[in-house]
C-alpha cells in the first residue's frame, strides 16, 4: 500500500545471507584476502550439487583470475558471504587461488639518478 506521497517500502531480501552460507563461519583472513586471485579449477564435468549462488560464483571464476573484491562486486553479495562461498568451493576442489602479485622492490635512488643524468647528457 502506498502513502499519500507515493512512498512504498522496500522489499526485503528474498534470501538471508545466513541461508546462503548454510551457517558457516568466515575463513581466516590469510586464506582469502580482498586481493587473493581466484579461478575455476580444470574439471571435466561441472558439479551438480551446488547452490545457485555457488554455481554463479563458479561460472564467474571460470573466465579467469578475479580478486575476491571483484567477485563480490560482480555478484552484489556481501563480502563475507562471498568469502564463505569461495572457501567452500575451494574445499570441494572447484576453485584454485593464487596469492596476489608481490609488490615490486623499490629502485635504488643512485641508479635512478644515474639514468636521469645519462638522459640529460644525451637529450639535453
Amino acid at each position: 500500500m502506498t502513502g499519500q506521497d507515493g512512498w512504498q517500502p522496500e522489499a526485503p531480501e528474498l534470501v538471508r545471507p545466513y541461508v546462503i552460507t548454510k551457517g558457516r563461519g568466515l575463513p581466516d583472513d590469510g586464506d582469502l584476502s580482498l586481493i587473493t586471485l581466484v579461478t575455476a579449477a580444470d574439471q571435466p564435468q561441472r558439479p551438480s550439487r551446488l547452490s545457485p549462488e555457488e554455481q554463479s560464483l563458479l561460472d564467474l571464476c571460470s573466465a579467469g583470475y578475479l580478486s575476491v573484491a571483484e567477485i563480490a562486486g560482480h555478484t552484489h553479495f556481501p563480502l563475507g558471504v562471498v568469502r564463505i562461498l569461495l572457501a567452500s568451493l575451494m574445499e570441494g576442489g572447484h576453485l584454485m587461488t593464487r596469492p596476489p602479485v608481490a609488490r615490486a622492490r623499490l629502485a635504488d635512488k643512485e641508479i635512478l639518478e644515474e639514468v636521469l643524468n645519462g638522459l640529460r647528457a644525451k637529450f639535453g
